[in-house]
């Protein structure tokens, strides 16, 4: 049995499909492409999927991933292709590796967001930022199934700042952007979170919703507060392995 291992993106109006939406999409996909998936056994079999840390509906994402088993082996590439022909546009398959390694879902450890608030004095997010970063606990509440939940945000937060970027925008609109890494833990920070976390220690309050955007998720490395690819080590792997396997020389008999 091969795996192959995919990031996708969400983008434009596909970010409100949510993650049940997409695994329907992407079932269809694999049946287009002809993809000789592997499935599970029982009553009623499934096609052997497993998806990570889907991002919440409504934001978009330029770093899903998730794990196919196949059958058969193919070749990673053409098959990126082919599942993002038969995607629509918005849900695009970006990259595709032969797992070589264990534990994807083990290198999702933390996530990179953007947060874009237009309508808002990028110095007012800016202070709201401060306030943030120098608060020793920041409880928000999130509504859930059980009711109304309090929890400290600020512990997931490692890294919040302002983003300045003014060449995709006119000049006389103001814009703030957030750029923000926040380590996946339990329960779940997310940037709404983040936002409920910056009008209460701030009073921080946006005129409009904000645009969500994760740019990238994968292991959190401690010392520098960066996010690493979580796709390295298979590539890393299959480039080894093909340096090591041993050159074929033809021989002449005697």
């Amino acid at each position: 049995m091969q795996r192959i291992r995919l990031r996708y993106t969400k983008r434009g109006r596909l970010r409100f499909t949510s993650h049940r939406d997409f695994q329907r999409a992407f079932e269809r996909a694999l049946r287009r492409a002809e993809v000789p998936m592997a499935y599970s056994a029982g009553f009623t079999p499934h096609p052997k999927v497993s998806y990570a840390n889907a991002a919440p509906t409504g934001t978009g994402s330029e770093a899903e991933y998730l794990e196919i088993a196949l059958t058969a082996a193919r070749d990673p590439e053409p098959l990126r292709v082919l599942l993002d022909e038969s995607l629509p546009d918005g849900l695009d398959i970006v990259e595709a590796v032969e797992a070589r390694t264990s534990g994807l879902a083990d290198r999702l450890t933390a996530s990179v967001w953007e947060m874009r608030l237009p309508g808002l004095d990028p110095a007012l997010a800016t202070a709201a930022v401060a306030a943030f970063n120098a608060a020793d606990a920041v409880d928000v509440q999130r509504m859930t199934k059980n009711g109304v939940r309090t929890f400290d945000a600020r512990p997931a937060v490692v890294r919040l700042e302002t983003h300045n970027e003014t060449a995709d925008r006119p000049s006389d609109q103001a814009c703030a952007i957030l750029r923000l890494v926040v380590r996946h833990v339990t329960p779940a920070v997310r940037p709404d979170d983040v936002l409920s976390g910056l009008r209460a220690v701030a009073d921080l309050a946006p005129p409009v919703p904000a645009a969500v955007t994760r740019l990238a998720q994968g292991l959190l490395d401690e010392e520098t507060g960066t996010v690493t690819d979580p796709l390295a080590p298979d590539r890393e792997a299959v480039t080894a392995l093909s340096k090591a396997e041993p050159a074929v020389t033809a021989t002449v008999p005697a």
